[in-house]
């Protein structure tokens, strides 16, 4: 079951479920996805209006990088699931002989640098959405201005998100030395990307 390809309706019953996935992971992937849903609209109803001919390039460009950032985006949705299950999974293999016990501990250790991976990349990819919204700031439509502020935060709050899913991960981490560069560079990612979020949402609230 692939969670991009269904119905709200049916995402949100799935969601709401006693299944522990999908969960926190995959609610900010689709964050991410909204967020530069929003930057291509946002991008649409600006090129051809002549009010801002000025920065049809620059809209047109961003339009493009966002409907990439919305693949990523929407692949992650999927993929932060499945890499929960691949945790999962690990922990009910046979641990009777030694040989499963050291199989089954290899299944978890990469199960969980694969769901440690997935939301650090789903950070990577907020980052480069919130340059993207500050090089197209002020020169977008006004009347979509609500629906750019909606989109800065989208990408903050599922940056946090992602971050909380790449912590609870990192103690299961066997390289330690790798578990401690993830933990320096996801924490100085998210102050980096929530202090330009509040600057750019500040600035789009002060325009309405």
């Amino acid at each position: 079951m692939k969670l991009v390809n269904l119905r709200v309706s049916k995402y949100l019953e799935v969601l709401r479920s006693d299944a522990p996935a999908p969960g926190g992971g995959s609610v900010s992937a689709l964050a991410g996805a909204q967020a530069m849903a929003l930057v291509a609209m946002i991008c649409d109803l600006t090129i051809g209006n002549a009010k801002y001919q000025a920065s049809e390039e620059t809209c047109k460009d961003a339009k493009t990088k966002a409907e990439a950032l919305l693949e990523k985006f929407s692949a992650a949705f999927d993929k932060d699931t499945e890499a929960f299950y691949l945790v999962s999974n690990a922990y009910k293999m046979p641990k009777g002989t030694e040989e499963e016990r050291a199989a089954r501990s290899a299944a978890i250790a990469a199960g969980t640098l694969e769901a440690t991976k997935v939301p650090f990349d789903v950070m990577e990819m907020r980052w480069e959405g919130i340059v993207l919204i500050q090089k197209i700031a002020g020169k977008t439509n006004t009347n979509a201005a609500s629906d750019l502020g909606v989109a800065i935060l989208n990408l903050a709050a599922g940056m946090k998100g992602a971050w909380l899913n790449v912590k609870i991960n990192l103690p299961g981490i066997r390289d330690k030395a790798y578990a401690e560069k993830v933990l320096n560079e996801g924490q100085e990612l998210c102050a980096r990307c929530e202090k330009l979020a509040m600057q750019l949402f500040a600035q789009t609230e002060e325009a309405l």
